[in-house]
């Protein structure tokens, strides 16, 4: 049985109070309550504070360019579809420089799960508004305020058929965790938009404003009805839904159809180095 410890990796450099912390510790006691084999999980990420978790995470990690995350995680994926793979990244990386990754990832649906550290800023350049800042937000970049709409992820997501559409608080470990593990058994690709508050550079949406406005989806809530989960996305203001919106398991997965895994994950093939060259002799 894996154990929390199994999955330590550097002492982490966030700043203190960073909501960082709490999701990193959640995600470690999911993947020891999942006894997922640090060796056997993949974690992929770009540029940003979030981008930083691979680092302090034991376990097979690749940390990409900004915005770019979402496609080294689909390289990786149709390399060796039997690893678990998960990707760590902001809002910033990935709803501003990763968009177009994030919409064609959910298109091909990828076997991965996705988990967003949604803060509405951009921590690491220190400070100016992400896509998911709220339009009118001042900044050291935007000193008359965002001009820009404030995106929302999930109604994005909900909308493109994503099979698995969730939101978590890092205020809520024990509701989070559970997300964390749907998502990560979730066969297709699953987003988790994380609220988790910037100590630095956002007062505006601190922890004591989550706390104020998140409560969970109704135990009756249909995650089978997309028109009914897009309109609960479209939920925000003094009271913000969290929880699993939206949810199908009847997709096939990008590497279901690629002719060259049809024998198993590249890495477990029979390699002949004598192929390869006469590949490369057709180009001289």
């Amino acid at each position: 049985m894996a154990d929390e410890k199994d999955y330590t990796g550097q002492t982490p450099a966030w700043c203190p109070g960073c909501g960082n912390f709490s999701l990193l510790a959640t995600l470690k006691k999911t993947l020891a309550a999942m006894d997922i084999p640090p060796h056997e999980l993949i974690v992929v990420s770009g540029i940003g504070q979030a981008a930083k978790l691979p680092h302090y995470l034991r376990c097979n990690a690749f940390n990409g360019l900004h915005g770019r995350a979402l496609p080294v995680a689909t390289g990786i994926s149709m390399v060796n579809p039997d690893m678990k793979l998960l990707v760590t990244t902001g809002d910033g990386d990935c709803y501003g420089e990763g968009g177009n990754h994030f919409l064609h990832a959910m298109r091909r649906n990828v076997n991965m799960a996705l988990f967003v550290h949604n803060n509405q800023i951009y921590g690491l350049t220190k400070g100016q508004a992400s896509p998911t800042s709220r339009q009118g937000m001042k900044s050291k970049t935007q000193p008359f305020g965002s001009l820009s709409s404030q995106f929302n992820p999930l109604s994005m997501a909900i909308s493109q058929d994503c099979g698995f559409v969730a939101r978590g608080f890092i205020g809520d470990r024990e509701h989070l965790q559970h997300l964390m593990t749907e998502a990560i058994n979730h066969r297709g690709f699953s987003l988790v938009d994380i609220f988790q508050p910037c100590v630095s550079f956002n007062k505006v949406n601190t922890f004591k404003w989550y706390k104020e406005r998140v409560y969970h989806l109704e135990e009756e809530h249909d995650a089978g009805d997309r028109m009914k989960a897009f309109q609960r996305s479209l939920e925000w203001g003094e009271k913000i839904p969290v929880g699993i919106f939206y949810r199908h398991d009847n997709n096939r997965v990008l590497t279901d159809d690629l002719p060259p895994l049809k024998n198993g994950p590249l890495p477990l093939q029979d390699f002949d180095p004598q192929e390869t060259t006469q590949i490369l002799e057709e180009f001289y």
